[in-house]
């Protein structure tokens, strides 16, 4: 069964809330803008019908007398005074016989002109009709149409403050919502960071950063509380596979490279090779003693032996140099760089001689011991690690033959082994 693939048009968290904040901030913004556009329109209406109303209770009060007296040119002369000053569009004054007094209207034409009468057609209940009346009695009347220039210029500053409002708060939306997208992806960020670092690079040692949210960083905290043990795990499964490793190369008593090791050293060591005059030079030793300690003081002092042996070859060699044991009383060494054969001798020498002082046994009682070497060196001896290996060997059994604790350099190879 294959995995699900994730969906390719997939989107952010951060992309997801920004675009669910901006669409509720400007749906917020739409409807508070709306509001107060209507709120204005109707406070604006309110303030027109009563503006209007004002206008022709003072038109009433002037033309009063020009009414009683049946005076057309003082009645055309105060209507003129008051509607042109006004946002009057057309007066006019009639007598209570229903006979027009005055007539007043005002001259502009044009398509502002138009705006400004379809506004106030819209907004203004009008014509508005006020009794003009006299101790009493009613001697006139007088009708008002309204004017929609001055509604005009506060509907248009109106919107404009509309639009400032609704502009600072798109930007103020806006604002905050990057500081909250910020406060909240931005820790969740971090964490997907080193969470995918310890996934993909196995990067425990990183850490989640404090955030400013309570919530998230309780979760970076138990997230890093997590990679402390994921580090502590870690470390220890390093730890317990050097040790396995170092088991599985090492001889558990005296703690020296085994066999396979020094197979795949040597191995590697004759891989690296590059000039010609490289050499290398392996070395064969076997206890002379070592059966006959064993048997007589037991296989304690035969550790003690083979320990303290360890040690003293160790001490003889090079940094470079590696020392195993092979198993029972058998070790090899191989010495590398190697810029003579005699250097090879020269080193087992000092070996030979460290054999000379006593080993204190578990019981405290000493022995002496002494180590039979056998010498080969590549490509003189042999060009391959096995070959090298049983040359070295052989040479070694011939030094026991000729005299124990001695030294012997392995027989050139011959032209037939060779190939």
């Amino acid at each position: 069964m294959t995995p699900s693939k994730a969906p390719e048009n997939r989107r952010s968290l951060r992309s997801v809330l920004r675009r669910g904040h901006l669409g509720v901030a400007l749906v917020a913004v739409t409807l508070a803008s709306a509001s107060m556009t209507l709120l204005g329109v109707l406070a604006l209406k309110v303030y027109a019908d009563h503006n209007l109303h004002l206008i022709a209770r003072a038109i009433n009060y002037t033309v009063e007398a020009a009414v009683v007296f049946d005076d057309r040119v003082a009645a055309t002369e105060a209507l003129d005074l008051i509607a042109s000053t006004e946002a009057v569009a057309e007066a006019q004054v009639y007598t209570a016989d229903g006979e027009l007094l005055a007539h007043w209207q005002r001259p502009e034409t044009g398509v502002l002109a138009t705006v400004e009468m379809l506004l106030a057609d819209s907004l203004l209940q009008q014509p508005i009709s006020v009794p003009v009346e006299h101790q009493g009695r009613e001697v006139g009347v007088v009708i008002l149409s309204g004017h929609g220039a001055n509604m005009l210029r506060f509907l248009l500053s109106g919107l404009l403050g509309v639009l400032l409002c609704t502009a600072l708060s798109a930007w103020s939306a806006l604002y905050l919502s990057r500081r909250l997208l910020g406060g909240i992806t931005g820790p969740l960020q971090q964490l997907a960071e080193v969470a995918h670092a310890a996934r993909s690079e196995r990067a425990f040692d990183r850490r989640v950063p404090p955030a400013h949210i309570a919530e998230l960083d309780n979760l970076g905290n138990d997230f890093n509380a997590l990679l402390d043990e994921l580090e502590s795990w870690q470390s220890h499964l390093q730890n317990e596979n050097q040790t396995l490793a170092h088991q599985a190369s090492h001889d558990s008593l005296t703690d020296l490279p085994n066999r396979a090791y020094f197979a795949a050293r040597l191995a590697r060591t004759l891989r690296s090779l590059n000039k010609p005059v490289d050499k290398v030079a392996v070395l064969f030793l076997d206890s002379d003693r070592f059966k006959d300690i064993n048997d007589t003081y037991g296989h304690a002092a035969g550790d003690a032996v083979l320990v303290a042996v360890a040690t003293r070859i160790r001490a003889q060699l090079r940094e470079d140099d590696v020392v195993a044991r092979l198993g029972g009383d058998e070790f090899a060494i191989l010495l590398t760089p190697l810029h003579r054969i005699e250097d090879a001798q020269r080193i087992a020498d000092k070996i030979i001689a460290s054999m000379h002082e006593p080993i204190r046994l578990p019981d405290q009682s000493h022995v002496v011991t002494s180590l039979s070497i056998g010498i080969a060196v590549y490509p003189e001896h042999g060009a391959t690690p096995d070959t090298l290996l049983c040359a070295a060997d052989s040479a070694m059994y011939q030094a026991k033959r000729l005299a124990r604790g001695g030294q012997h350099v392995a027989e050139l190879e011959s032209p037939a082994a060779q190939i």
